[in-house]
């Protein structure tokens, strides 16, 4: 099974956000994974929709994965849309109509996504299963870059195959060579990669060894 790679622009330069895309790009990646921080989901801040707009530019092929960790994406979806995402997704602990903001990315033409973080039971996704494309699971608590892989979500990526075989289950943060193959054998088919992406000295190389795990 070839595996989707989606490096993670969030631990690139960001003095020069251009350059890592065109990294991405030439690494052989087919996706690009774009944080987006709203400083009261998270503690952080991160990447608005003009930023998105202007690596646009340079994408190529890439497909746009927009991942909103934000309170309120109701605020936020039509401008990433309009933007150049191709997959936006929300929190499932977002303060929303979960149902009716699904709905609305769809209506922008775009492919709908539900996220769950590590101390929420996975369950609290399943009542949206038929309305997303994919499922992503946080394999860190959100917000930065670094942390290490939490085991636990390799469960829940079970649980959410097991129930569903169609869709596309993501798994965001702590990946690396080490454990892309437990993501892969539980059930993801999409791999968010940050540090251990740019930090590598062959990235071609790792997309390769990533892609056909």
């Amino acid at each position: 099974m070839r595996v989707t790679v989606a490096p993670s622009i969030l631990a690139g330069d960001l003095i020069d956000l251009r350059s890592s895309v065109v990294q991405i790009r030439e690494s052989g990646a087919r996706w690009l994974h774009i944080d987006v921080m709203d400083g009261y989901f998270v503690p952080n801040l991160a990447f608005g929709p003009q930023m998105v707009r202007a690596l646009a530019n340079c994408k190529g092929d890439l497909f746009f994965d927009i991942h909103l960790m934000v309170d309120h994406p109701e605020y936020f979806v039509e401008k990433f849309a309009e933007a150049g995402a191709d997959l936006i997704s929300i929190h499932v602990e977002s303060r929303c109509d979960i149902a009716s903001m699904l709905r609305a990315i769809r209506s922008f033409g775009k492919q709908a996504g539900l996220a769950v973080n590590p101390e929420t039971a996975v369950e609290a996704i399943f009542p949206h299963l038929d309305s997303v494309d994919l499922a992503l699971v946080m394999g860190v608590h959100p917000g930065f870059c670094g942390q290490k892989f939490v085991k636990s979500s390799l469960e829940k990526i079970k649980i959410i195959r097991r129930n569903n075989t169609a869709i596309k289950i993501e798994v965001d943060g702590g990946v690396h060579l080490g454990n892309a193959r437990l993501c892969v054998q539980s059930g993801a088919d999409v791999l968010v990669v940050g540090t251990s992406f740019f930090r590598a000295s062959d990235q071609q190389e790792f997309i390769k060894q990533i892609e056909y795990e």
